[in-house]
């Protein structure tokens, strides 16, 4: 289950113009996001950085908004659109706390389904074991987010999203039901959860599930830097000084991050691979 709810978190309703938009990222056709805003408080999310509003940027956390007519819309939208994949909550997750509540999540998921659009989803949150009669290997993939296997790093990192263990078992339990699953090592944050320990307890458990590795980078934008600053006047205080250096590391750091987690992976026969295309040859930071 999620971290404790914060009292002060904002709900709110909010009317969307479309529900589909043509997706950029790999493997996707399509995106839909149910929800603006996320309860989970992760600390490196860049999601924020794409809110109009910089005074929201900065509450990130504390306020959600779901799309009232999401649901006409997308029923409206998909009779229209080329079957393709479609990435349910790319910006922010489609199974935080209010999900639980309301179930727009998992209705738009049925319309998916019942249109024949194969679904791809991606969480941190246990919530998405409530919707495991729906989620068949023939139309989904699940991928979850596994930044650390510490938990008391992992309640820092992201405060009020499912603890570890909780999307472990989420990843377990999809693969016993066999469906496509991979977990997105991500974002690695120099100093943090950067250690070989972390990662070969991550690569662990993709090899006991059978599932793809995806690892990627911090996303560094102007919006996170002062939550990630607290984090490291917490976690590492000895870096706070040096931090724009710390959190934007040489070409040839992020090299030796990418060898050791594919040996790492070829050792275990883990299929593994870069997200976004953020460790390509030559590269440079």
């Amino acid at each position: 289950m999620e971290g404790p709810p914060l009292a002060d978190v904002k709900h709110r309703f909010v009317v969307c113009r479309s529900a589909l938009s043509v997706s950029r990222l790999p493997g996707l056709d399509y995106s839909i996001n149910p929800y603006v805003g996320c309860e989970h408080g992760c600390v490196y999310c860049y999601s924020r950085s794409f809110l109009r509003d910089r005074r929201l940027a900065e509450r990130w956390g504390s306020f959600v908004w779901a799309k009232r007519n999401l649901l006409e819309r997308l029923r409206v939208e998909l009779p229209r659109k080329k079957r393709g994949v479609v990435g349910v909550g790319v910006l922010t997750d489609s199974y935080q706390p209010f999900e639980g509540k309301l179930h727009l999540t998992r209705r738009c998921l049925e319309i998916l389904v019942s249109h024949g659009f194969p679904v791809s989803l991606q969480t941190k949150s246990a919530l998405i074991l409530r919707d495991a009669d729906l989620i068949k290997p023939e139309n989904f993939d699940v991928g979850v987010t596994i930044t650390t296997l510490d938990r008391e790093l992992a309640g820092r990192l992201e405060p009020r999203a499912s603890p570890p263990e909780a999307r472990v078992q989420i990843v377990e339990e999809f693969s016993s039901r066999k469906v496509e699953t991979w977990i997105f090592l991500g974002p690695i944050i120099p100093g943090v959860n950067d250690g070989i320990e972390n990662f070969e307890r991550i690569v662990r458990v993709a090899e006991k599930t059978g599932s793809l590795l995806l690892y990627d980078k911090l996303n560094l934008r102007r919006e996170i830097l002062r939550p990630l600053e607290e984090l490291f006047r917490r976690e590492k205080p000895e870096l706070l000084e040096d931090l724009p250096h710390v959190l934007q590391p040489s070409f040839s750091y992020w090299k030796r991050i990418s060898e050791t987690v594919e040996k790492l992976c070829r050792e275990r026969n883990v299929k593994c691979q870069a997200a976004f295309g953020h460790f390509r040859k030559g590269e440079h930071t």
